[in-house]
């Protein structure tokens, strides 16, 4: 894009920077940044292992603690890159603005008449806009060979990563991260020929991973059915659905990414060009190639990191409720008490995502609400089996605790759903949140 004029990259810039200012407020509104630590607990999820290629592969024991991290940051890394990438084109063009050349008008000044510091900058600035794009194909490749793994299997206790799925993503990962910078240096020495090999490379493995996508959009509401008809729980149906019409969306905007950067790189690697010598189609592809980066990026970002704004605002009312009436002192008080209270109290201690969880999970309603004919909260078949009968207790100091209702957690329903009904869905379904959250097989299937 060093031919292109200033105001592209204005737009790139200004969308990037925006989507940045977006990315820190989310991840703020998610869990007050803590899914950026280097070790994010227990539930860090399996899917960040994405570079652990040897031990996918060769069965060899690397470091958990290494390959966790590595894939948690590959999509939020790509995303600064792209910033600098823009940004940085941004304040040269600007810098040296348009040329009057005779015999072709005025043009964005070529790079010939830039000082060398300018041109020194062009290749760092093309290096990071590869490897963002590399990291970015890391992302969707894992993505599309996950939903391919689910889609297809026949069995609950199918592994992920003994997959050949697996073993396509980890390689393919490894040869987007090494080929996508390797182009960039190999064509440095024109930067019109690095920038149109660079652009050409990435757009067709990016184009390809959104075709192949087409497919699994085309399949999951059949696989949605089939997942009704093997009595999946409904808050799992509702999150792969809200996935679904996510993905739809972000599909379209993805194919406005890439299409028209294949355009500009074919055009751009033949000896005659067509389309990039003349101003107006590339600028008009360039943006349109920006807009659908960013949107497809912000919807990623939605999909990985999901608000519970329920949760949220659970946590928010709870630490009103914990500063204007301090927990007293529990010493000499019932433990019974004690553990019902602290279940409660806990679940706002987690993050939004885990506490909308666990506030799901303990869920109650007294006797007389389930009798009331006329305020129906649960209807027959959300009874059984994923609420539980707690009966009427009586404590120590005499009073009577009430019989609740209380609902079971997603995991304790799931193994029932696949114990009780020997049903053939993959545990994945069921524990699924996030494709940042793809946990490891639990002790049932193991």
């Amino acid at each position: 894009m060093a031919h292109m004029s200033p105001a592209v990259y204005l737009v790139w810039a200004a969308l990037t920077v925006m989507f940045e200012s977006f990315l820190v407020y989310h991840l703020w509104s998610f869990d007050r940044f803590k899914c950026l630590r280097w070790n994010h607990g227990l539930r860090s999820g399996a899917f960040k292992r994405v570079m652990t290629v040897c031990h996918g592969l060769f069965h060899f024991h690397i470091n958990n603690h290494i390959g966790l991290t590595i894939s948690k940051y590959s999509y939020l890394t790509s995303i600064p890159l792209i910033a600098i990438y823009a940004v940085g084109f941004s304040i040269i063009k600007y810098s040296y603005g348009f040329t009057v050349i005779p015999g072709t008008g005025i043009t964005p000044t070529p790079y010939e008449l830039w000082r060398d510091s300018a041109q020194n900058a062009i290749l760092p600035l093309y290096l990071c806009f590869s490897a963002a794009w590399g990291l970015e194909m890391v992302t969707h490749l894992e993505e599309l060979c996950f939903w391919l793994f689910l889609i297809h299997s026949s069995s609950a206790k199918q592994d992920w990563f003994r997959s050949l799925y697996f073993k396509t993503w980890a390689i393919g990962s490894v040869g987007a991260i090494i080929c996508m910078p390797l182009v960039t240096i190999f064509t440095r020495e024109d930067p019109y020929k690095c920038e149109a090999y660079t652009i050409l490379v990435g757009s067709l493995g990016s184009l390809s991973l959104t075709i192949w996508f087409l497919p699994v959009l085309w399949t999951f509401p059949t696989f949605l059915e089939n997942l009704k008809k093997a009595n999946v729980d409904t808050s799992t149906m509702v999150k792969l659905t809200k996935f679904h019409e996510l993905n739809c969306i972000r599909v379209f905007f993805r194919f406005l990414f890439t299409v028209p950067f294949v355009i500009l790189g074919i055009d751009g690697i033949r000896p005659h060009q067509h389309i990039n010598d003349k101003m107006f189609p590339t600028d008009l592809l360039g943006m349109i190639a920006g807009i659908g980066c960013v949107v497809s990026s912000g919807i990623t970002l939605v999909i990985f990191f999901p608000r519970s704004i329920k949760g949220e605002m659970a946590n928010r009312e709870a630490a009103r409720e914990l500063r204007r009436f301090p927990r007293p002192n529990t010493s000499g008080q019932d433990p019974m008490n004690v553990q019902r209270r602290d279940q409660h109290v806990s679940a706002y201690q987690l993050p939004p995502y885990e506490a909308a969880a666990l506030s799901h999970s303990i869920q109650t309603l007294t006797i007389e609400e389930m009798s009331d004919e006329e305020n129906i909260k649960y209807a027959p078949w959300e009874v059984s089996p994923s609420l539980s009968l707690q009966p009427n207790r009586r404590t120590k100091d005499g009073n009577v605790e009430m019989g609740t209702i209380s609902t079971l957690t997603d995991a304790a329903l799931s193994r029932h759903n696949t114990i009780m009904t020997k049903s053939n869905v993959n545990h994945l379904v069921y524990n699924w949140r996030s494709p940042l959250e793809i946990g490891e097989a639990p002790l049932l299937y193991r």
